[in-house]
C-alpha cells in the first residue's frame, strides 16, 4: 500500500526544473549578486559594468517559468514585478522589458542581442547563450 501511495504522490507531484539566469556571450559579467539581479529585471539598472546598455527578455506574467523565475530567484511574486515595471511606464521614468513568447524566443533574442538578459530552465542552456552565475 504505502509504495503504491509513493508511485501515486509522484505521478500527481509535477516536476520542477531549476531556473537559471542567462547572457548573451559577448558579456564580460560572469556573476550577479541577487541585489543586482533583482534591480536589472525591476529595470532600476540600465547598463553591465562595461557600460553596455542592459536589454531586459522575460516571459508572459501568467506562464509557469516566469512565476517560478519570480518566485524563487527574484523572491518577488509576478503581479508585483508587472507593477514595478507599470509604475515607471506610467510616470515616465523607465521602460517595461521585451516580453517573448516562448523559451526558444527567449534563447534566440538573448543569444542575438548584446546586454541581453534573460532566463531558461536549467536543460536550455546551448552554445549560443551564456549562463550566468548568481550567489544564493
Amino acid at each position: 500500500m504505502c509504495k503504491w501511495l509513493l508511485l501515486f504522490y509522484l505521478f500527481l507531484t509535477p516536476i520542477t526544473q531549476a531556473q537559471v539566469l542567462i547572457i548573451n556571450p559577448t558579456n564580460i559579467d560572469t556573476e550577479l549578486s541577487l541585489n543586482s539581479v533583482r534591480s536589472i529585471f525591476a529595470m532600476r539598472t540600465h547598463q553591465w559594468s562595461d557600460g553596455t546598455p542592459i536589454h531586459v527578455f522575460v516571459l508572459e506574467d501568467n506562464d509557469d517559468l516566469h512565476t517560478d523565475f519570480c518566485k524563487k530567484i527574484l523572491k518577488v511574486f509576478p503581479y508585483q514585478l508587472r507593477r514595478l515595471w507599470d509604475k515607471q511606464i506610467f510616470s515616465g521614468t523607465g521602460v517595461s522589458p521585451t516580453i517573448v513568447n516562448s523559451i526558444q524566443e527567449m534563447r534566440d533574442r538573448v543569444a542575438a542581442t548584446k546586454g541581453a538578459i534573460g532566463y531558461v530552465h536549467e536543460q536550455g542552456i546551448d552554445h549560443t547563450i551564456k549562463q550566468i552565475g548568481m550567489p544564493l
